[in-house]
């Protein structure tokens, strides 16, 4: 059999051992289990030009946008649109209540802005729930919660004001 130089790690010294030793010693070798890692959803939704991505993972009910806590979100009647997802039954009350949540959002208006993290809440929800009981209720409640809304501003053109009207013609 064939010998090798190897560096015992135990000892910190020069060891000369065959590969069959050295095969015998790589399976009496304890392996290390590292720990399990928890489960973490990632999810994406668009809402005009802005761009929500949702990050749910386990933890303590904790909810932050753009690292801002949710409850700092005003006006009132916004933050409480972005936490429609959380409250439309108990099931994703409970899911959200044993979620640290995190949403960042770019581009687009305070409108999109919202409307994006919404859905990117509900996307989140509904793959943490495992089940297909969430997503029904989900689409009965609002289908916008789980399917994207696809419209854009249509560009402005030459010749006009906006997107479609043209300057009125006056003959007098």
């Amino acid at each position: 059999m064939a010998n090798e130089l190897v560096i015992d790690t135990s000892n910190k010294e020069l060891v000369i051992i065959n590969t069959a030793e050295k095969k015998e010693r790589k399976a009496a070798a304890p392996r290390k289990r590292s720990a399990k890692k928890p489960k973490v959803v990632m999810t994406k939704s668009r809402r005009k030009r802005a761009v929500a991505r949702a990050r749910l993972k386990p933890g303590l009910a904790k909810i932050t946008i753009n690292r801002a806590d949710i409850r700092t979100i005003k006006p009132r009647e916004v933050r409480e649109m972005i936490l429609e997802p959380v409250t439309v039954s108990s099931i994703t009350k409970g899911i959200a209540a044993s979620s640290d949540i995190s949403i960042s959002v770019r581009g687009g208006g305070a409108s999109g802005q919202a409307q994006a993290a919404r859905s990117a809440l509900a996307k989140a929800i509904a793959v943490a729930s495992q089940s297909d009981v969430v997503r029904k209720q989900y689409i009965a409640y609002d289908r916008n919660l789980l399917v994207d809304d696809v419209r854009q501003v249509e560009p402005k053109k030459y010749l006009g004001p906006k997107a479609r009207a043209r300057f009125q013609k006056s003959y007098r």
